[in-house]
């Protein structure tokens, strides 16, 4: 599993942290807590997003899972989309520790702004063809993390265009399969070797389920996965089986 900058730093930071700990008691002690600490470090377990969320059953699904994210979806044309009110009746049901994302699609502030009055976002999901400049905006104004979608087409300068978000202030950068008029929940893959490693967490999308998560996970080395339909019984209703297949599959992956 690869590993980021940020991680290589948090192990240097545990080190130094751990011999200033203990070099003024007990000497014996550093070489082993060396060895379990930094030696043999704790990887990061890929982390999950289940989006698409539009049922309280499902919500309960998704936290019995182990899934570290919930998607919640803005965008009226999509199968899955909650209006404000659906969200605000499912928001009470997710707990702490897991995250909530709304995706929104080309939409204004005053938009984004109208859902954040009831429904308390952790991230935005910018899914459309919003700019850094627009994205960053936005976020100024709504005091929210946010990280963006991107459809990997085959003209597409990839790295340049996650740099440019990257620097107007994106938390992470989400890869998707590209689909001449679909936003996502394609239900296709990209090439998974076109997959880049950068100092940015990257999120994986597209495609995914519970029988190709393993090898996405080890083919990318993704700091986090996706999925939606590959979760589905029918469009906007999740499966539970399947969610749970999807994050045993996520663990494997993880482990490899």
């Amino acid at each position: 599993m690869r590993r980021y900058k940020f991680q290589d730093e948090l192990y240097a930071s545990q080190k130094n942290c751990i011999t200033m700990l203990f070099a003024y008691s007990d000497p014996s002690l550093l070489n082993q807590v060396f060895y379990c600490a930094i030696v043999e470090p704790v990887y990061m377990r890929t982390r999950a997003k289940i989006c698409g969320i539009t049922r309280v059953e499902d919500v309960y699904a998704v936290v019995q899972s182990g899934a570290d994210a919930i998607g919640l979806v803005f965008y009226p044309p999509s199968p899955r989309y909650v209006s404000i009110e659906q969200a605000e009746r499912l928001m009470p049901h997710i707990p702490a520790y897991v995250q909530t994302v709304g995706l929104f699609v080309n939409a204004s502030l005053e938009q984004i702004q109208e859902v954040l009055k009831t429904v308390a976002l952790d991230l935005i999901q910018f899914h459309g063809d919003e700019t850094p400049e627009q994205c960053q905006y936005i976020a100024k104004h709504v005091q929210r993390r946010w990280y963006k979608a991107i459809q990997v087409k085959p003209d597409l300068d990839l790295i340049q265009t996650i740099e440019q978000y990257q620097q107007a202030g994106a938390s992470a950068m989400l890869l998707d399969a590209w689909h001449p008029e679909l936003k996502g929940g394609t239900g296709h893959a990209f090439d998974w070797a076109q997959f880049p490693k950068l100092d940015i967490p990257l999120i994986l999308a597209g495609g995914l389920k519970p029988e190709n998560v393993e090898d996405a996970i080890t083919t990318t080395g993704a700091y986090a996965v996706d999925v939606s339909g590959g979760v589905e019984s029918a469009k906007g209703i999740k499966d539970q089986q399947l969610i749970e297949q999807f994050m045993q599959g996520v663990h494997r992956g993880s482990a490899n």
